[in-house]
């Protein structure tokens, strides 16, 4: 691990912050590390506001797609709507599907599968939209680069609206409207949406034209909100207030589908890490291991009864896609150790046989393992499917980009990418993805790294910093938990390894005379003896609350630990 402090922030900025909002230093300085320097914006930050999100109509092309929408309802139109299998996608079909049945009764839905169609706009969608009299679909988190596909529908008098937040190419399709804040012709404020974000402000777009207000939304945030934290975009600007909002959804008042996920998991208050953790692995369970559509109707059903048949089935989904998690990621594992390729500055592996549902989890697995840019292959029909996951800094797009010779599709984003070829160009893809990466990553970079956004002894900890922390949330990309730096600390002789197969390191240490605090670090046995030698230590960590048997104490959940 490297350990890297962040600069300290200009000291007259965070003194008059300080003084301004009345907190302790140490707050006005995380505020300003996150450009956050007067009292307006700390409001902001912490009082996120529904008045504060953009004007749909920013966005370029929204005034086209919500006159072709009202066009459709006024001739009253088949609308499909239209949208990728995993947790964004299906989301983003729920939420719009849901939206406009609300008020409108000729919409359906359409997920393409995972492995007859793969991913985004497929012809056999479009030939469904013809067979069953569609003649607008709306496309969600997919369909930036569908040219073929929009021309083809363009063919059958079927029009296309597309939602997307990928990179566009370098041609537009030439849909209805192109709803894409990525879009270089798009002025539209904030960048960063995901998917399901876009989908959002096109019902938000279509809400002012009848005449509602964003608090008649608030409903739909649920969805949004996991769509946020699942697919890893930045919790900034709108997509922060999106989140908080989500958020109280979620914890007061969630759709029925989300009640019947959390009956199988005990626990009351989610945070964004919960979402990720609980709610979009079940999600993307269904399309992983069976189809999307399965998760489309769980999130859009109103029956109580019936949302729970879905949850099961689902859950039943997301057992199976741990098992095979699981299997081919210890397979994966040996071929990388057998083959020697443990020094190189990518993964790259194949088997024929590996599920397609479930490579894009094991490349994430790999990537944390090896702490490198990872390619994980399987068989899908006569081609090579592969997801990729990158390591932080490095835009494996990018790289894929230098590799297209090779390629026959690719798609994606800076630290995630899907791309297809063909089984004779797997060996000189592989070679060519090794040397355009080992040429172009500088070494750091293969190091993982832990930011440490300040150094502060442990008498600085109490309840009243930890309450306003927890108002820094929630926290992703672009606002993480904050990390600590603690030197001179030693444990008072209660350090152990624990859990099942003693892989996690508890200690209870001390800094001087300071009050004695627990730490948990997953996964950091192997540390114990830095930990437990006696000797004193530094260790880098967040603060975190524990509850056992009623009692709730403040507890550092360590990241690593030095001598």
């Amino acid at each position: 691990m490297r350990w890297t402090l962040k600069p300290k922030p200009d000291h007259e900025k965070v003194d008059s912050l300080s003084k301004a909002l009345n907190v302790e230093p140490l707050i006005a300085s995380l505020l300003v590390q996150r450009e956050i320097e007067t009292f307006e914006k700390a409001k902001k930050f912490f009082r996120p506001s529904l008045d504060d999100l953009h004007d749909p109509f920013l966005m370029k092309d929204m005034d086209k797609a919500v006159s072709r929408i009202e066009k459709a309802i006024k001739n009253e139109e088949n609308i499909l709507v239209y949208g990728d299998y995993d947790v964004d996608g299906t989301t983003s079909v729920a939420l719009l599907a849901t939206y406009l049945k609300s008020y409108y009764p000729n919409v359906a839905t359409y997920i393409p599968d995972r492995y007859s169609e793969g991913y985004g706009v497929s012809y056999k969608g479009i030939d469904y939209a013809e067979d069953n009299a569609f003649t607008l679909i709306i496309a969600l988190d997919c369909g930036i680069k569908a040219i073929d596909k929009v021309a083809y529908a363009a063919e059958k008098s079927i029009d296309f609206i597309i939602c997307d937040h990928h990179r566009p190419g370098k041609e537009i399709p030439k849909a209805v409207a192109v709803l894409d804040p990525k879009r270089e012709d798009c002025n539209y404020p904030y960048k960063e949406l995901c998917g399901c974000g876009v989908g959002f402000k096109l019902i938000q777009a279509l809400s002012e034209k009848r005449g509602l207000h964003i608090e008649d939304l608030l409903l739909y945030l649920d969805l949004v909100a996991t769509a946020i934290g699942a697919d890893i975009v930045p919790i900034t600007g709108e997509n922060r207030i999106l989140a908080y909002y989500g958020l109280k959804v979620i914890n007061s008042n969630p759709r029925i589908g989300f009640k019947a996920m959390l009956k199988q998991v005990k626990k009351e208050k989610l945070s964004i890490t919960d979402v990720v953790f609980i709610i979009a692995p079940r999600i993307n369970a269904a399309g992983r291991m069976k189809h999307g559509n399965y998760a489309v109707a769980l999130l859009s059903e109103t029956n109580a009864e019936q949302a729970d048949s879905f949850a099961a089935e689902i859950e039943e989904f997301n057992t199976d896609r741990r098992e095979a998690d699981k299997q081919i990621a210890a397979e994966a594992l040996q071929q990388v150790i057998a083959n020697k390729e443990e020094e190189r500055s990518t993964t790259v592996v194949y088997h024929e046989s590996w599920h397609k549902g479930v490579i894009g989890i094991v490349a994430s697995r790999l990537t944390e393992t090896f702490y490198r840019p990872t390619l994980v292959f399987t068989k899908s029909g006569e081609k090579l499917a592969a997801s990729a996951r990158s390591v932080k800094g490095f835009d494996v797009y990018k790289a894929l980009e230098s590799c297209s010779e090779h390629i026959e599709q690719f798609g994606g984003h800076k630290y995630a990418a899907g791309l297809t070829l063909f089984e004779k160009d797997f060996d000189n893809f592989k070679n060519e993805f090794e040397r355009v990466v080992s040429e172009t990553i500088p070494p750091h970079l293969l190091i993982p790294e832990i930011k440490i956004d300040a150094e502060i002894d442990l008498q600085d900890i109490n309840p009243k910093l930890y309450r306003i922390l927890k108002q820094f949330g929630p926290f992703g990309p672009g606002n993480m938990t904050p990390v600590f730096m603690t030197q001179n600390l030693k444990d008072v002789g209660y350090g152990k390894c624990v859990g099942k197969d003693k892989s996690h390191l508890r200690v209870v240490v001390k800094q001087g005379n300071s009050d004695q605090f627990t730490g948990i670090g997953f996964g950091m046995a192997k540390k114990s003896d830095i930990a437990c030698g006696g000797s004193p230590f530094k260790a880098a960590y967040c603060i975190d609350e524990n509850e056992w048997q009623g009692n709730v104490s403040l507890q550092l959940r360590l990241k690593d630990i030095m001598e």
